[in-house]
């Protein structure tokens, strides 16, 4: 097979000279052509012109560009306010009736009559509160011992007090001196009463073991009824053998009788925290009074702490009413109405030092002058009796 190679000169249309190259093999036939100067320099103006146009034009497409972004993130910032309003709204309007239903109740508790008769209030509810078992149904879901109210809360009712009362003392304390020692101090209040419960429940189990005893029943020992040693029979009832030595909690769990004094500790219980949380709470009354800074998380502590008094006012009126034991509750009662009238009205009262907490509030309540209720002798804010 043969190739041929052709070189040819030959002129345009323009009158300028060009160079081609041919290569043929067989029936195939390639051309390649090479612009001349003229039309090179053509091809480079014509770049040079469409660079110009593009660099030109460039700034103008970057421009709508940039509108079309701004555009863009306007109609979303838009957008996002608009769904955004109905929250926002919401949010006020529940901050409003926060702080409204704060300042109420605060103004109630931290009142001077408040605090001056809450503990007689307290006091004629479990002198009278048996009374309305009078009046009340045995078949309310309320006179089952094992009622969702009873296992849920009066069981464990001193850890719940000491969860809200602990959890508003803190944030109220610290907010305000920003002093953690001073924020355990106040907290010691409550641990002290923590104590006391503990010794007193400690000390009555004590009395109670040792002043009572434990029966077992035992069937007749003649037929339809109890021989007394006369001939004579008490139909109906059956023997008690003595079980000497026997505690109270271990007879009652072998099903056995006790027979003794004892002192309701559940009415103990929701007594001394009632009284518990009206003199903690109660510091936020003046404390608003003065222009303190409340925020939205010290305000929801303090309703759960007036929701817990409440729901403890009304766990003794239950108690008090279906479940009626007149002297042993009494007696819990008056043991929690002198645990408080010792530690709020007696020991606490005095000078704070290092093994005295102090009152509530003490340090806390300054006025713009930045000296302490204590120290200028105002009572009619916060009195202390």
């Amino acid at each position: 097979m043969g190739i041929n190679h052709v070189l040819s000169d030959s002129h345009r249309d323009k009158g300028t000279q060009g160079r081609s190259v041919q290569h043929s093999t067989g029936q195939i036939q390639i051309q390649y052509t090479l612009d001349d100067r003229v039309d090179d320099n053509i091809r480079i103006e014509r770049c040079d012109s469409l660079e110009s146009w593009i660099k030109a034009m460039d700034p103008k497409i970057k421009n709508k560009s940039n509108r079309t972004i701004e555009n863009d993130k306007g109609e979303t910032t838009r957008m996002a306010k608009d769904q955004s309003r109905p929250v926002k709204l919401a949010m006020m309007v529940l901050n409003s009736v926060l702080v409204v239903v704060t300042d109420l109740w605060a103004g109630l508790l931290g009142s001077a009559v408040f605090r001056r008769h809450f503990h007689l209030l307290l006091s004629g509810v479990v002198l009278f509160g048996p009374a309305l078992s009078l009046w009340v149904s045995k078949y309310s879901i309320f006179a089952n011992r094992n009622h969702y109210l009873y296992r849920m809360f009066l069981r464990s009712g001193w850890g719940w007090t000491c969860v809200f009362t602990g959890s508003f003392v803190f944030v109220l304390s610290f907010s305000i001196r920003r002093s953690l020692s001073l924020s355990i101090r106040h907290l010691s209040r409550i641990a002290t009463v923590g104590a006391l419960r503990w010794g007193s429940r400690s000390l009555l189990t004590l009395l109670e073991n040792m002043a009572g005893s434990c029966y077992e029943p035992m069937p007749a020992t003649l037929v339809g009824g109890l021989n007394l040693g006369q001939g004579a029979s008490v139909p109906g009832q059956s023997l008690l053998l003595l079980h000497e030595g026997e505690r109270k909690a271990s007879c009652l769990k072998a099903g056995m009788l006790w027979q003794g004094w004892e002192v309701s500790e559940d009415t103990l219980l929701l007594c001394l925290c009632c009284l518990l949380l009206a003199e903690e709470t109660a510091v936020l009354g003046p404390y608003l009074a003065l222009g303190g800074p409340s925020g939205p998380p010290l305000r929801l502590l303090f309703l759960l702490c007036v929701s817990l008094l409440g729901l403890w006012l009304f766990l003794l009126l239950c108690l008090l009413a279906y479940f009626p034991q007149f002297p042993s509750q009494l007696l819990g009662g008056a043991l929690g109405c002198l645990g408080w009238r010792g530690l709020y009205q007696g020991w606490y009262r005095l000078q704070p030092s290092w093994c005295c907490p102090g009152w509530p509030g003490e340090g806390l309540l300054i006025t713009t002058q930045r000296e302490p209720y204590s120290e200028r002798g105002v009572h009619d804010v916060w009195p202390k009796y």
